[in-house]
């Protein structure tokens, strides 16, 4: 199977001010999928410029034609799937049906107590989770939802007409746990990782592709608890990381060897970072757009 390319976009910018010009570019260099965080603020740009998700990707609907748009990825931390489904709905109509919903149970950054709450535990992340995507699934789908759970409530919500995208536009999962896992394969068009955290600082990338090998088959086994064939669920990683960090975009060879690793792992789209001057996704912004634009021949 051929290996998508993708990029995520950080809205730190004005619109604009090298905001706009970015999301264009990124439809003229090829890219499968523009994403963007979808977060209140984020590590080391919280004390500067940052911009929110769905006002960014509504912009970028209206300057782009074939492009994908999406989250990477949108959280319960400060979302309610009530509200977020009618927005999503009104994206993907903007879009003319071009919208992917990164979803992930969310950590604990900023946006774990922006809106004044104590940081929810892990076990509790994982609660809501579960009850989050299969709510926002119905929300999606059907007319009007009413429903009574632990977290979340909806009372006769209408989201009329729907999705563009029938039954609802698609769902990347991002999970490594087994309830996440589990909620991909039975709510999920997509699996999205980032590879193992724990790597990060001290790990090998041989490490790296073994641990991301572990989750792919964790994630095959979950499908297959289901009854689900699991080539059926695109599976995308996020790059940055891993290990590698910004190594695999300092030549076009070295995303290729890079990439070719990962397509070996069953990998459908790779998604790289838009570089930012000065920060953990500082790149040469030729290289990047060379690999853009000649990697995925090379990929096949």
């Amino acid at each position: 199977m051929s290996l998508r390319l993708s990029t995520v976009i950080l809205p730190y910018r004005r619109w604009n001010e090298g905001g706009r010009s970015a999301w264009t570019r990124a439809e003229q260099l090829g890219f499968h999928t523009a994403y963007t965080y979808d977060h209140l603020s984020w590590r080391t740009f919280r004390d500067g410029p940052w911009f929110g998700a769905v006002p960014t990707l509504t912009a970028a609907a209206s300057v782009t034609e074939r492009l994908r748009l999406g989250t990477l990825v949108t959280s319960p931390n400060f979302r309610h799937p009530v509200t977020l489904a009618k927005e999503l709905v009104s994206l993907d109509d903007i879009s003319g049906g071009r919208i992917t919903l990164g979803i992930g149970a969310g950590g604990t950054g900023f946006d774990a107590t922006a809106l004044g709450q104590e940081p929810w535990s892990p076990r509790e992340r994982a609660d809501r989770f579960g009850e989050f995507v299969p709510l926002l699934d119905r929300l999606l789908t059907e007319d009007s939802v009413s429903y009574e759970g632990d977290f979340y409530s909806a009372h006769e919500a209408r989201n009329i007409p729907g999705c563009v995208q029938r039954p609802r536009l698609p769902f990347a999962v991002a999970a490594t746990g087994p309830r996440g896992l589990r909620l991909a394969a039975r709510y999920g068009q997509a699996w999205v990782t980032t590879g193992d955290p724990k790597l990060y600082a001290n790990g090998t990338p041989e490490q790296s592709v073994q641990a991301i090998h572990g989750q792919v088959e964790k994630l095959a086994d979950a499908c297959a608890a289901i009854g689900r064939d699991v080539n059926g669920l695109d599976k995308i990683l996020l790059t940055g990381f891993t290990p590698d960090r910004g190594r695999p975009l300092e030549s076009l060879d070295a995303f290729v060897d890079f990439a070719g690793r990962h397509q070996d792992l069953g990998f459908t789209e790779l998604v790289i970072h838009w570089p930012i001057p000065d920060s953990d996704f500082a790149a040469d912004q030729k290289i990047f757009e060379r690999i853009a634009m000649e990697a995925p021949a090379q990929l096949g």
